[in-house]
């Protein structure tokens, strides 16, 4: 089985590359600089070149505000980019394994939200990433989606990252506190798509569809800050003493863009299906000098 990784340079796809390397996989992890996954020329052109057995389409426009402005670049790669990859693997014989996210729902509803719960996005970012999955369900009947939410690992931007450098700056930061989540460690993502991939590979049955892949326990953003700074404060990171930390609400933060007030995903369906638990994040957090980057 060969794997074709498309993203190499993002969170999750730096996590693959490491991984597959770590299992001996036959892979090969193309940046967005190699690959614009857009380009349906240059797509077709790759997948026949380097043949997969699974496609992990690892790219994605995630700047969400951004979105707001930059809505044919986010709607090119958000949609047109994963079409193109189904569509090349449906023609090859390959199984496409898919990312989304939470921002797929319009994320006010209570309790936690399953694959079949009523979509709803609320911005061009949720909207783009969206019509990438119903793209990629109608083109190749042998796909994974996979929704997930608060990423963070030690590779590229994130939450945490951004905690520990404000952190190390100022004396408070204001965190928004009526947001709430299930981080979700970049790479336990991995992990987890190559769960699925060595399910296939094995030739087992595999219950293609829509899945959710998040972190437990559930929190609030400010809850999630004051973890990461508990952790900080133990391994000493700083020369000073950790800032406060002060809860605010979103209208206090306002963005471009609508954050979902409620992002907690059910993962009950993907570890029934293939044994996958959900993200523990915590554990991930007890590395945090290797986030201090």
């Amino acid at each position: 089985m060969k794997i074709l990784v498309t993203g190499a340079n993002g969170q999750v796809g730096y996590c693959l590359q490491q991984q597959l390397r770590e299992q001996g996989w036959d892979f090969v992890a193309l940046t967005r600089t190699e690959l614009d996954i857009s380009d349906s020329v240059a797509v077709n052109s790759a997948v026949a070149q380097y043949q997969p057995d699974i496609i992990i389409n690892a790219a994605a426009y995630t700047a969400v505000d951004k979105a707001e402005q930059e809505q044919a670049l986010a709607y090119a790669i958000n949609r047109d980019g994963p079409a193109n990859l189904a569509r090349a693997a449906k023609d090859n014989g390959a199984a496409i394994l898919h990312i989304s996210t939470d921002y797929v729902f319009a994320g006010d509803a209570t309790g936690t939200y399953s694959e079949n719960d009523p979509t709803a996005p609320q911005g061009v970012y949720g909207k783009s990433k969206l019509e990438g999955e119903e793209a990629v369900a109608a083109i190749n009947d042998k796909h994974i989606i996979l929704r997930t939410a608060w990423v963070f690992g030690e590779h590229g931007n994130n939450f945490v990252k951004t905690m520990i450098r404000l952190g190390n700056s100022r004396d408070t930061l204001g965190i928004v506190a009526d947001q709430e989540g299930g981080p979700t460690y970049a790479g336990d993502i991995a992990n987890a798509l190559l769960s699925i991939a060595k399910h296939y590979a094995t030739g087992n049955t595999t219950p293609w569809g829509t899945y959710h892949y998040a972190g437990l326990p559930h929190i609030s953003w400010f809850g999630f800050a004051q973890h990461i700074f508990a952790q900080v404060e133990k391994a000493a990171l700083y020369n000073k003493a950790i800032p406060q930390l002060n809860a605010i609400t979103t209208a206090d933060y306002p963005t471009p863009a609508k954050r979902p007030a409620n992002s907690k995903l059910d993962c009950s369906k993907l570890e029934n299906a293939f044994g996958i638990a959900p993200s523990d994040w915590q554990s991930a957090l007890k590395n945090i000098s290797t986030y201090n980057s």
